[in-house]
């Protein structure tokens, strides 16, 4: 008898059973190949703008990464073997571009919106453009801007001046430095007009006020300005004695630290000088004077009447600051006195200076250098540390002097040190079992699967399917020996035609031989071979 016809011969629910088990064995082969070809989908990016969740799909489309939505779209979701490349692809095309709006509000504006909403669209829009662009600084994530734009008033004793706060949201392990966070405030400040930069405040994620007015930490005492350049000048000291000393002692084998006291007043000197009088020859005549006086001891009218009489005399010259009496002349019988007298006046050799000393002078340097101990190997290949010899300490001394410029005049102080380095200890990083690698665990997670899949499949056939179809084989040869019997005995063959037919012939069977049908169903309850 054939597996069809046995088939054919079970009972309805035996048939249904075996028909469940097929099907099973099949979807859970299908579904086990879709488990295992399917990709493993991992998040991109969530709580994503509409505008910027359309543009990121339409990305996505275009670079044929296939993409789903969970949490009820609240996050996307692509394959875990594409999530950095796709994060990288996108960034560089400057997505997402955040929930921030800008002067794209003025683009839509509806007819009727009233001069408020019109300035208030306005101010969201400058908000947004600030707030983007501060965010293309490198250290900057996110970027919030409040304006507060007072009502303009055609009183002047009423106008108020407008404000500004910036909330920084920084990377993580980034800082900006007092020259960026002023370089901000000057840009809010100079996109609104009559801003001033001291009230634009600037606070970064973790509360901290980073726009601290100048003002207040003069009238304390400390410049920013000048501590800055405190630093770098020592620092460049440190950075110049290591790298000279570095080809001696070798690499990670010096450390130098360097104290300066700086100089940061503001003198200017004016000074007037006088050199002692000098020879009147090679001296410069300022002023010069000359008088000349007559007298007679008779007085009587003389000489040619008329214009000829009345004209000056002649210029006489006469010692240089001096007074000469001239001698007494007599004409027809008069005596005449002559007096003249000279003044000259030189210039005074002066000299002015102004000097205006620079700012940031070095008072005093103080310079601490600490060199390891010298590597030697000996014969047996066995490393020993020993320290420099005092010729080769005072070598480094005096290239350490050079390098600072040492001036003992100023006050210099340095110190040298040869000892050995204490070995750093590494960080004790517990090492992770082999079993929970993330390449172990993917292949364990593999197998796990597969050997799932294998079990169940192997359930179904070894603990459904062949028990059945020992059930049909046994109940086959069962019913084959009955028929035996039956024909042996009545010497006549029982071949129904139809369920009728067989119906009855089973119950004919169950009243000649009612202990073989009994062990025939006995086998089909217990399910025995």
């Amino acid at each position: 008898m054939s597996q069809l016809q046995l088939l054919n011969r079970l009972p309805m629910q035996q048939k249904l059973g075996l028909m469940v088990a097929t099907a099973a064995i099949i979807a859970i082969v299908i579904g086990a190949w879709f488990w295992e070809t399917t990709p493993d989908y991992r998040v991109l990016y969530s709580n994503l703008s509409d505008r910027d969740g359309g543009a990121i799909i339409t990305q996505l489309q275009q670079m044929n990464v296939p993409y789903k939505f969970a949490e009820g779209g609240a996050a996307l979701l692509v394959p875990a073997a594409q999530v950095d490349e796709t994060r990288l692809k996108l960034a560089a095309q400057g997505l997402p571009k955040g929930s921030l709006v800008g002067f794209e509000l003025l683009d839509n504006e509806k007819f009727g919106t009233s001069q408020f909403q019109e300035q208030l669209n306005y101010q969201r829009g400058l908000e947004g453009e600030l707030a983007r662009t501060i965010q293309s600084l490198s250290q900057v994530q996110g970027a919030r801007v409040h304006l507060a734009i007072p009502k303009p008033s055609v009183f002047v004793r009423d106008q108020e001046k407008p404000s500004a706060s910036v909330l920084l949201n920084l990377y993580p392990g980034k800082s900006l430095d007092q020259g960026q966070v002023s370089a901000i405030a000057h840009l809010v400040s100079s996109s609104v007009p009559d801003l001033s930069v001291k009230n634009v405040t600037i606070v970064d994620q973790n509360g901290n006020l980073l726009s601290q007015p100048v003002d207040a930490l003069l009238a304390s005492g400390m410049d920013p300005g000048q501590l800055k350049f405190l630093q770098e000048t020592e620092k460049g000291y440190i950075k110049r004695i290591e790298d000279i000393l570095t080809p001696v002692v070798g690499a990670q084998n010096v450390r130098a630290q360097v104290a300066a006291d700086l100089d940061f007043s503001q003198v200017e000197k004016t000074s007037e000088s006088y050199k002692p009088n000098q020879n009147p020859a090679a001296a410069a005549i300022r002023s010069q004077q000359i008088s000349e006086t007559n007298a007679s001891s008779e007085q009587k009218a003389s000489g040619v009447p008329g214009s000829l009489s009345n004209q000056p005399p002649a210029p006489v010259s006469a010692p240089v600051a001096s007074t000469v009496p001239s001698k007494p002349t007599s004409t027809s019988g008069n005596t005449m006195n002559t007096q003249r007298d000279s003044t000259t006046n030189y210039e005074v050799d002066k000299t002015i200076q102004h000097v205006k000393d620079p700012v940031g002078g070095i008072k005093r340097l103080s310079v601490a250098v600490v060199v390891n101990y010298r590597k030697v190997v000996d014969a047996n290949k066995k490393v020993a540390m020993k320290p420099l010899t005092p010729s080769e300490i005072a070598q480094i001394t005096a290239l350490v002097k050079d390098t600072m410029g040492f001036s003992a005049a100023r006050g210099d102080t340095l110190n040298i040190v040869n000892t050995a380095f204490t070995a750093q200890e590494e960080e004790a990083i517990p090492s992770i079992p082999w079993w929970k690698q993330p390449e172990i665990m993917s292949i364990i997670t593999s197998i796990a699967k597969t050997l799932a899949i294998a079990a169940v499949v192997g359930y179904l056939i070894f603990g459904v399917i062949r028990p059945a179809m020992k059930n049909i084989r046994f109940q086959a040869t069962q019913m084959a020996a009955a028929q035996a019997a039956y024909e042996k005995e009545h010497h006549a063959p029982i071949m129904p035609k139809s369920e009728a037919e067989s119906a009855e012939a089973a119950r004919e069977l169950a009243r000649q031989n009612p202990q073989l049908v009994a062990n025939v169903i006995k086998g089909w309850v217990s399910g025995n071979e």
